[in-house]
This record gives C-alpha cells, structure tokens and sequence, in this order.
C-alpha cells in the first residue's frame, strides 16, 4: 500500500521526524532555513501534510499549487500568522500549531532577557572575555534591580502568565494588558490596564509577548517609548515588527531607553545592524522555545493534531 507523503520545510528534532516518518513517507526541504515560495511548491508537490516553522510563508498561492493533494498544514510554532488561513479554509485545508507546550521555555527566556539587559549582561561578559577587567569596583557596571519596580507585559495569554509568574519571584510587581481583563485567578495580584498607553507609564520593565497582529505591527514607536518610565528596559519575545526599530535603536543611544533585550527581529535573519553595535542591548537568535523538550513536545502535538483529525476527532490546536 502507498502511503502518502509529508514534507519537512526545515529539520525537525530527530525523535520527531521518525514519529513523521512511521506515517508518512517525509521529503525534506534543502538546507535549515526559510524556502521560497517556489522551493515549497517544488518540494511539497504531491504532499498530503506540510510542516513549517513560525518564520515559514505559506500563502495563497503556495496553497493553491499543491491541490489537490495538500489537506494538512502544521506549523510548529505558538504564532500562525504565516500561514494564509482563509485560502486554507478555501481550500478545505486544515491547520494545526503548538500552544501551550512552549510556555515555560519562552518564559524563561524572557526573564533571562530582563535580567541580562537590567544587569548589563553582555557588557559585563565582554569586560571579562577581553581580558581588560581590572578587577572589582565598587561604580563598575551598575544596572537596575528587579526588586520593587514593576513590570509591564504586553499579552497575558499562557506565555505572558508564565512570565509573570517567574517575575513575581524577584519582588516585581506584574501589571498588565491584553485583549480581555484576566480572572482573579489568572491575574493573581497583577495591574490590568484598559490600554496599552496606560501599561506603558508604569512600565520599568516592558515585557513584549503579544501574538503578531496586523494592528501590532511597529507598536512600540516613538510616541509610545516616551511614555516609559525613565531607564526603562523593553524586552521582546514577540515579533520583530512589534518593534519600531528606528525608535527604539535612537532611544537606547540617547539613554531614554537604559537597555533592551531582543530575542526576535523585523527581517530576521538579517537583523538591523546596528542593534550589534549598541552595547545596552543582550541579543539572541530566536531561540526562546529552544530546549530538547519544548521542540520535541511542539513537534509532536502537530503531528498527533493531524492524525487525531484524521481519526475522526476535533483536536484542540487545530486552527481551521
């Protein structure tokens, strides 16, 4: 019997590829990185299932070539604003993403952000690796504690909660906006905030963690960084384009912004470069669901949400 095919846009953890594979008969994209609409088209004809990564295109156009074999997109990511799901439903394709299992880990990263960015992190490890450290001073690198200030995050979904939930462990206190106030229980203590301007003015810590909206793109410009706080610290675990990078590169050079942390960026991976120059900023590349279990766990509920969709069932992260 022909089993039907799937194919991989990027590698997969390994234990999730031979879990595609006992189902699937995989072809696989060329190279780890983003493929253009062509090599896609090219690559999945034929192909019952596609996964993608959150930085993966999948448009109309892309959909429409590969009928009428496609029926499933999986995208292994918590975002899907990559993937065109009107022409989806057009087409009766169904979509299926991981929420949820990649909570704690983009948490984590986010807190490390604030923390190296408040601490000044990469200045001080620079200090120490170019072997110019001249030993302890009392004035030597003096960043800003967490204790007693507040924290404003931009989208209190699973992710947003979590990292609230870490901050209140350095004596921070959490205020908040989002798109519907929080219960008692969800909110535990923390600040909601009708508007987003109004998280702003309280915000010596802006956490961005809201899911990519059109309405969000180049959120944080330069009207909205004037309203922080003094010595402000903006970290983003969003998306790139939540960020207005002229504003916030022109802030940080002037000190109306103290530092930044940024796991995400407009055009990745060709960041703007002069991110790389400042030296109040601590960068990492897009890695804030990068831990063996989260992508191993991410993977896998795409898969089982295709194939319990496939059983006849109604999987709970299936998008359409």
């Amino acid at each position: 019997m022909t089993r039907t095919k799937a194919f991989l846009t990027r590698p997969l953890p390994a234990t999730v590829e031979a879990a595609i594979a006992t189902h699937f008969d995989v072809v696989r994209g060329e190279g780890d990185r983003i493929l253009s609409a062509v090599e896609v088209t090219e690559g999945a004809r034929g192909c019952r299932a596609v996964f993608v990564s959150a930085m993966q295109p999948m448009g109309r156009e892309v959909i429409a070539a590969l009928q009428p074999e496609l029926k499933a997109i999986g995208t292994v990511s918590v975002g899907y604003n990559h993937v065109d799901l009107e022409a989806c439903r057009e087409y009766g394709v169904s979509v299926f993403y991981s929420p949820g299992v990649l909570s704690d880990a983009c948490a984590d990263l986010a807190v490390m952000l604030v923390l190296n960015a408040a601490r000044r992190g990469h200045e001080a490890e620079a200090l120490v690796r170019s072997g110019k450290w001249p030993g302890y001073s009392n004035v030597q690198l003096l960043g800003i504690g967490l204790t007693g200030r507040r924290a404003g995050i931009l989208g209190m979904g699973r992710i947003g909660q979590a990292i609230a939930a870490r901050l209140r462990g350095f004596g921070t206190e959490i205020h908040y906006h989002n798109r519907r106030q929080l219960s008692a229980e969800e909110e535990l203590g923390a600040t909601y905030h009708a508007t987003a301007e109004e998280l702003l003015r309280v915000s010596d810590f802006l956490v961005l963690c809201a899911p990519g909206t059109p309405e969000l793109h180049r959120f944080l410009n330069r009207e909205r960084i004037a309203l922080l706080p003094e010595n402000a610290v903006v970290v983003n675990v969003s998306r790139g384009d939540t960020v207005d990078d002229d504003a916030l590169i022109e802030a940080l050079k002037s000190g109306r912004v103290f530092a930044a942390g940024l796991d995400v960026y407009a055009n990745e991976p060709a960041l703007d470069p002069r991110y790389i120059e400042l030296e109040n900023v601590f960068l990492t590349p897009h890695i804030a669901s990068a831990t063996t279990d989260t992508r191993h766990a991410m993977g896998m509920l795409v898969l089982n949400g295709i194939l319990a969709h496939d059983a006849g069932e109604a999987p709970e992260n299936q998008l359409c």
